[in-house]
This record gives C-alpha cells, structure tokens and sequence, in this order.
C-alpha cells in the first residue's frame, strides 16, 4: 500500500484441507508499514518495516501461501501459540489436586499446546472499529488437548502510527485451567535475504534467566547471567559467544527473567534488537515476567520459505514473552492458573525505528 492508505484490508487466503475458508488481513498504517494476519492460527504472516533509507521490508520468515503454513515443516512461524506456550514436562500437571495428561509432543515433554494447539485452528477475525487493527476470537472446548475447562480467547493485533504492532491477549474459563500465550514469529531484520541474525545486536532487561536440563525444562533456579554467554544486558551480537553454548543444535533457546524497574513508566522495555546493516531497531515490551530467546537452531535447510528462500541455521530468531516455562509444575515461579471470574490478560508491543 502507499503512504496514506491506511487501513485494514480483508482477503482470501486459501482453504484448509477440511475445506474451511482462511481470511488474510492487511494493516496498514499512514507510514506504509505493513502487518498481515491471517485466521490459521491467528498467524502473523507478514510484516513491512523501513530499513535506514526508508525502503520497505518484510522481516519476518514465513510462507508466500498458506500450504507452506500448514506444511508439517512449519515450525510455528508467526503463529498464536498455546493454551500453554513452551514446555510442560512429561506432559503433567496437576491443578487443585488433580492430575492432567497432555500430548507428549517435544522429546519426553509437551511443547506449544500440543498435537493441535491454538496455532492450528481457525479463529474468528472483527476488524476493530476504531484504529488499524483485528481482533482474534477462538473457543478452546473443556478437554482440548487435555486441558480442563472452556478457555474464550481473545487475540487483538493494533497497528499504530508510531510504526509499533501491539498484541493484547485475553481469556477466562470456567474450570482452573493453566494459560501461558505469546507469539512465535521470527524475526530477521536484514529482511528477505540469505544469511543469518548472528550480526543482529541484542540487548535483554534481564540480569537472570532459567537454567534448564538436557530436555530444555528448567531446573527451578533463577540464576545470574553475569560472566556468561547468556549476557545480554548491554548490547552485544547474537552470535558473539554462541559457540560457548553446550548442547546440540548449538544456540539459544532459553527463558530470561526480565527486570521491572518500578520507575518505568508505560510497559516495561524487554528487549533491544539493532541490524547493523539495514539500520532496522526492534524494541520489544511486554507485561510478562520472561521472554524466550531462540536463535532459530532448528532450521537446518529443509524448509523453503518466502520467495524460495531456503532457512537454515540461525536465519531468524524468536523474542517469545511469556511467563515461565513449566511454570505449572514449578511452584517457586509466577504461576500461570487462570480460575474462573479471573481474565488472563497479556500485552506485548514489537516497536520498529532505524539508526
């Protein structure tokens, strides 16, 4: 769209192999920049920014159509995960006494709400009748995937004039029921081109994070990042001390506890990403408690993307906020338990600028 169209545009995006119809929806804003969503998973599939000489563009990985998105290669590009994003170990919990089984889904344990999580349904889509912006409706059954109680979400994407994407969650339930939400887009700020984020600056309000075992499940502790590679407290490149990392694939792929500094006004700031090259910053907050860093380890050259680009390694990374990982079986971390007469509610904002 040109500058000065702003608006939201509703399009066709292809069928589900149940025969559904799947909606796409552009934001744009008065700057040109450029969100689009689609109802499969409330999935964010693109995303137009301006680099330093003011050219658009998109600096998500993703599909140019929605088979790539319903391909088993997807690795949630873009998606609305949950009822309970990350992992839950052994897939059990227990809630009030009782115990719940979920899929196995992620090695021994239970990843992003499971075999059909809220990334592969179809959510309802209302455009929102005042700014740029749609909102996301999906009813998730008493039992879905395992978890108790009907869970009503809400999933709102805002594109506003300041060339910043808000994301506001809601949900309540009429059964206890564990609700952790976040978005798994990844990101590339270089925008559609070979190569890797190792370059990208990276700069985390986080002086902890959550040691994890061989499974990627925490240990329990909270833990200093001072004097190790997961210190990103002042900028520093992605890939500067990934080689240090134990484990294979090699990369990040943990929680950091973030800093709430109780003088900071507005939503607390979680992160700081600058690409160098394109001169592209993403400032990243959020209302929750942590935020996954992932560097994208798992793409190893198979999946073909946007405009046939093929990912591998390290072509994106993910900035996941969310409350802890495995936190329902983890008394001593925020607990994630939704009751019912309580709202779940989550707001994270990815804001676009250069230098």
């Amino acid at each position: 769209m040109e500058k000065g169209k702003e608006g939201v545009v509703k399009s066709a995006f292809g069928k589900t192999p149940e025969g559904q119809e799947v909606e796409l929806y552009t934001l744009t804003n008065r700057n040109g920049v450029t969100a689009k969503v689609m109802t499969y998973g409330a999935t964010l599939t693109e995303l137009w920014v301006p680099d330093k000489d003011g050219k658009l563009g998109d600096v998500l990985l993703g599909f140019d159509d929605l088979k790539g998105f319903l391909s088993k290669g997807n690795p949630f590009f873009g998606s609305t995960v949950g009822r309970v994003c990350n992992r839950i170990a052994r897939g059990k919990f227990s809630i009030d006494g009782k115990e719940y089984t979920v899929a196995v889904n992620n090695g021994p344990n239970h990843l992003h709400g499971g075999v059909k999580g809220f990334d592969k349904v179809l959510w309802t889509a209302t455009p929102l009748k005042e700014g740029v912006g749609v909102d996301f409706h999906y009813v998730s059954p008493d039992g879905e995937e395992g978890y108790p109680g009907k869970l009503t979400v809400d999933v709102q994407y805002r594109l506003t004039d300041d060339n910043t994407l808000h994301i506001t969650y809601r949900a309540t339930t009429d059964k206890a029921t564990p609700v952790n939400l976040t978005n798994h887009s990844y990101f590339n700020l270089a925008g559609q081109v070979p190569g890797d984020i190792l370059d990208h600056e990276l700069t985390l309000a986080a002086h902890h994070y959550t040691p994890t075992d061989d499974t990627l499940i925490p240990t329990g502790e909270i833990r200093p990042v001072k004097g190790t590679p997961f210190d990103f407290t002042n900028p520093r490149k992605m890939g500067a001390h990934i080689a240090e990392l134990k484990g294979e694939p090699s990369g990040y792929d943990v929680n950091y506890v973030l800093d709430r500094p109780k003088d900071e006004k507005g939503l607390p700031l979680a992160a700081t990403v600058h690409d160098p090259k394109s001169g592209r910053v993403m400032r990243v907050r959020t209302t929750e408690p942590g935020v996954q860093f992932y560097t994208g380890n798992f793409l190893d050259g198979t999946v073909k993307g946007k405009g046939g680009l093929v990912y591998k390694k390290h072509a994106g990374f993910c900035l996941e906020t969310q409350h802890f990982p495995d936190t329902v079986n983890q008394p001593k971390f925020p607990s994630i338990v939704l009751r019912p007469g309580s709202t779940y509610s989550q707001h994270t904002t990815y804001e676009f600028s250069t230098r």
